[in-house]
């Protein structure tokens, strides 16, 4: 049941990412034998990073929202955030402009963004320490379900409405989603009485949380434009048809798949701090190959990304949840969303910012961008020797408590 939640609330958000080429060229203006991003694409590096990272910001409302989870329980709050942000996703499909798009887009992102967390609330609340990686590594297969039917049917649907189509698709999912939602059991341990602010943690706690929200800020720098740019990239620059950029990302699923046992193996012997730095490490790289230039790369690099990014999913997705108690475990989630919002956000600027300069020509008109954005964060993943390793450890373990 909350494979269905991850599948169809990636489903949703991946829209935005598959259809973005198309809806820049219906609502831009693409000029033939050009070399300028925008003169490829239909609209400059700045407005698609600009409207990805207003959408993106829009996940801040997940905050108040996740946090109300540890007051009131998960699986109603999830069910109905869930139900309301895919319809809002198929409303996007009537988008009369650009702008509209982004803001109908920015109106469901929270919602989804919230099912999304609570599924891994749950997950983590609901398994034992042995299972706990493989649940959480089941999640994030079924995302990456979600993203490559969101691919298949960009690249099956064509025409210069096919992006509409896209969206409408939503409302399938939508329709079953209360009746899947209501058979998910709520977590045994009893929630607390709501306090006077919602998404406050003890100051005991504090210090392991900004931890854990300067990893995800950086962790969203790089994945934010990373995954965002690549239909704009493979279509408008690189000019691959729309099922060839669409059978390269739903393919990258095998990828994916393979990066999650490993992940799931090295979560389970190497420890999840160990896992988070080399999926992290590779996944930045990766990305600096995708936008090297160049057909060949482009497919090596995604592919390999992907892989990353699910070598690292469940390992930071257990990491994140398993160091906090279950009084303020949704609250946290919530936290680290808003630092993916805001990193996801400052990527997708500071990315399509670069793009705008000019920096590179043709094919190679991302490459410095991807440079200069991924690789400098790096060394920040020493951080993770600041949070406590927690293979093999019970939840809400005495050996977990903050010092």
């Amino acid at each position: 049941m909350l494979f269905f939640v991850a599948l169809s609330s990636s489903f949703a958000q991946f829209g935005l990412i598959t259809s973005l080429s198309d809806v820049a060229r219906h609502f831009g203006a693409v000029v033939a034998g050009a070399q300028s991003f925008r003169s490829q694409v239909g609209l400059s590096g700045s407005q698609v990073g600009l409207g990805l990272g207003l959408v993106r910001a829009a996940s801040l409302l997940a905050l108040p929202v996740t946090a109300w989870a540890d007051h009131r329980g998960r699986r109603h709050l999830m069910g109905g955030s869930l139900l309301v942000g895919l319809v809002m996703t198929a409303v996007a499909a009537g988008s009369p402009g650009y702008w509209w798009f982004v803001v109908l887009f920015a109106l469901a992102r929270p919602l989804l963004t919230t099912a999304s967390a609570l599924t891994q609330v749950l997950a983590v609340e609901m398994s034992s320490t042995d299972s706990r990686v493989t649940h959480l590594a089941v999640l994030a297969a079924g995302a990456g379900v979600g993203a490559g039917l969101s691919a298949l049917i960009h690249g099956l649907v064509r025409g210069p409405q096919a992006f509409r189509w896209l969206f409408a698709v939503a409302l399938a999912p939508a329709i079953v989603a209360p009746w899947v939602t209501r058979r998910i059991a709520e977590p045994p341990a009893a929630v607390r009485p709501a306090a006077a602010r919602l998404g406050v943690v003890p100051p005991a706690l504090r210090p392991r949380l900004a931890v854990v929200v300067v990893l995800t800020f950086v962790a969203a720098v790089v994945t934010g434009p990373a995954n965002s740019y690549a239909f704009v990239y493979g279509e408008g620059v690189l000019h691959l048809g729309a099922g060839t950029v669409a059978a390269i990302v739903t393919t990258s699923g095998a990828a994916g798949l393979v990066g999650l046992l490993f992940g799931r193996r090295w979560s389970q012997t190497l420890g999840r701090r160990v896992t988070v730095a080399i999926g992290m490490s590779t996944l930045a790289v990766a990305a600096c190959a995708t936008y090297a230039g160049g057909p060949v790369l482009f497919a090596v690099g995604y592919f390999i990304g992907i892989g990353g990014a699910g070598i690292v999913t469940p390992a930071s997705n257990a990491l994140g949840t398993e160091i906090f108690p279950h009084s303020f475990r949704a609250t946290a989630v919530g936290w680290a969303i808003v630092a993916a919002v805001i990193g996801a956000t400052a990527g997708l600027v500071l990315f399509g910012s670069l793009a705008d300069l000019g920096l590179g020509s043709g094919t190679s008109v991302l490459r410095l961008p991807a440079l200069i954005t991924f690789v400098p964060l790096l060394p920040v993943l020493v951080l993770l020797r600041r949070l406590p390793e927690t293979r093999g450890v019970e939840l809400d373990a005495p050996g977990l408590a903050p010092l």
